[in-house]
């Protein structure tokens, strides 16, 4: 059975200079590459979400340096980067009764690529598969542009 979720490393940062270097760098010295990635912060602290070629060893390699990471099931959505292609997609997942918690999105040619979390993963890829939406497997999204 194919997996319809990818794994997404989520990392609560403290909000001070050199934090998010640190991260990069514990990853990147380490040959876990960042495919995807989205930082929203406050005042005291900020939340960097990222799909990386190799999640478990990330959450490894930034735990060695006392950064705590999680773990988290998302869907990587595929569409078409025509207008309008997105909106298809999310009206899909609300005549499904799916909400959607948070996205990140980037183009890349032809093709365009959304990182959904939800409560339903597994039940949001299959509304979006049957609706003629692609989704990204693991060993797809992990080295997206490779």
């Amino acid at each position: 059975m194919r997996m319809s979720t990818i794994q997404q490393l989520s990392v609560f940062l403290e909000n001070r200079e050199g934090r998010l270097d640190e991260v990069l760098d514990a990853l990147g010295s380490n040959g876990v590459n960042i495919v995807a990635l989205s930082l929203a912060d406050t005042t005291e602290y900020g939340m960097l979400r990222m799909i990386v070629s190799d999640p478990e060893r990330g959450r490894e390699e930034l735990k060695k340096i006392g950064i705590m990471a999680m773990l988290t099931p998302v869907i990587a959505l595929r569409v078409p980067h025509d207008t309008g292609s997105l909106s298809k997609a999310m009206h899909q997942l609300v005549q499904g009764g799916i909400n959607v918690e948070y996205m990140y999105a980037f183009a890349n040619g032809e093709d365009a690529s959304a990182v959904l979390k939800t409560n339903e993963p597994q039940r949001a890829a299959h509304i979006l598969n049957e609706s003629g939406f692609g989704v990204w497997e693991a060993d797809e999204a992990y080295r997206a542009n490779r």
